[in-house]
């Protein structure tokens, strides 16, 4: 008796042409919004700084920080960059580096009290927005959409 292998299933080519197109637009607008994001928080920031805010504040959670060197390999971005991208926000006020309680040698990332208020409020209408968008959605397709956004991502990394 021999053994056989399931066979790979090929997803159909315009399929995959509309979902690359799809995503290809939705990543342009997540570059504008971001940009636009950024702005509102500080006029002098730009987009990669919003991320590097946005992952502070994700990971560091409730004020505790997080180590630069989390937030670069959570970002997938080089040391250096998140470096600047941080010295960047600490002149505008909105990022600064405290003692770790855990290593007294060591140096974490949190937001300072402007940037906190800024990217909270931000946070606020921008969910104020996402809920009039999804408003009339069903809870099914938004459990499907949130489902499939998380299993992409998981693919992707």
């Amino acid at each position: 008796m021999t053994e056989t292998t399931p066979e790979v299933q090929q997803a159909p080519e315009p399929l995959v042409a509309d979902i690359e197109q799809q995503l290809s637009a939705l990543f342009r607008r997540a570059r504008s919004a971001s940009m636009m994001m950024a702005r509102r928080v500080h006029p002098d920031m730009d987009a990669a700084g919003y991320a590097l805010i946005s992952q502070v504040e994700f990971m560091g959670g409730a004020g505790a920080g997080v180590r630069a060197s989390e937030v670069a390999q959570s970002l997938g971005l080089d040391k250096s960059t998140v470096s600047r991208g941080i010295t960047q926000l600490e002149g505008l006020g909105l990022l600064e580096r405290i003692g770790d309680p855990d290593d007294g040698r060591a140096r974490l990332l949190k937001l300072t009290d402007v940037g906190a208020e800024r990217f909270n409020a931000l946070r606020a209408q921008r969910q104020l927005e996402f809920r009039a968008i999804f408003n009339g959605w069903n809870p099914e397709d938004l459990s499907d959409l949130g489902r499939l956004l998380g299993r992409l991502n998981g693919d992707l990394t």
